[in-house]
């Protein structure tokens, strides 16, 4: 996920339309209504916490939040617990925890990457850049960490270190679809939407893709008025009323801030 960003002094006020649009279109689709049966192991990945209904993550949040008081030093449940709170729309809940994690594991890096996401989540972008690099290790670097880097730099207004850093993660992996579905969202903060769609469109062919990268690629295609094709392909993986809400609020969001007409007017005067 990714929050809306300082802009530049560029004049553009699509640029930043797209960016509270961006936002707000990720946070509207946080919590779908999956019909869904079954618990979560302690291990449970991303994945299957992305897949999770609002119902479900609320029992994981309890069930975890008490595994957590027990014994808050257990690094792998606190940065669970975290993440958990995080996609239950509670960012200074699951910055909290992470901040006690990290004063207990300063020179842990998977701890001080997980605080770092924790803290630009919470829209502490200054601390979290600070995190993720004192994270990093040059010697050997981390291309998920140069990945989260450029992600905050991006929402910093620094759209051309961070777009560096995503061509040196892409060295390291190529082809890696989540490196790519944020270069894409790069481009939606800074208004390139044909641009976004290219690196999403590579982003959801890549091996590896998951829903929040298909579903940014739905988002950038309703950008630029494709509500059809934006719904299409939100479907394959959403319930189709989820769908159809997700298209229907990205209307609603550029109609209300007459960005569609903005947007027009800015691809007439680039071509």
């Amino acid at each position: 996920m990714f929050t809306n960003r300082a802009r530049k002094a560029t004049g553009k006020r699509s640029g930043a339309v797209l960016g509270t649009l961006a936002l707000a279109i990720c946070l509207a689709g946080c919590a779908t209504d999956k019909m869904t049966t079954g618990s979560v192991s302690r291990s449970a990945s991303p994945q299957a916490l992305e897949a999770m209904s609002a119902q479900q993550l609320a029992a994981t949040v309890e069930t975890l939040g008490k595994s957590y008081s027990r014994n808050p030093k257990d690094a792998a449940t606190a940065m669970r617990y975290a993440s958990v709170l995080q996609m239950s729309g509670r960012p200074d809940q699951s910055l909290a925890v992470m901040r006690k994690l990290a004063i207990d594991y300063p020179a842990d890096r998977q701890v001080l990457a997980a605080y770092g996401k924790a803290l630009a989540a919470a829209g502490e972008l200054e601390p979290a850049l600070d995190a993720v690099r004192r994270a990093q290790t040059p010697e050997y670097p981390d291309w998920k960490l140069m990945s989260a880097e450029a992600a905050i730099l991006d929402q910093l207004g620094k759209s051309g270190d961070a777009r560096r850093l995503y061509s040196r993660a892409l060295e390291l992996k190529p082809g890696e679809a989540s490196i790519l579905s944020n270069l894409g969202m790069s481009y939606v903060l800074e208004g390139d939407l044909k641009s976004a769609e290219t690196h999403m469109r590579q982003a959801a062919q890549a091996p590896g893709a998951d829903s929040r990268v298909r579903q940014n690629l739905a988002l950038v295609v309703g950008l630029q008025g494709r509500f059809k094709e934006a719904e299409e392909i939100a479907s394959r993986e959403l319930a189709p009323q989820q769908a159809q809400a997700n298209v229907a609020y990205l209307r609603t969001m550029l109609s209300q801030q007459n960005a569609w007409n903005d947007l027009r007017e800015e691809e007439r005067k680039r071509n």
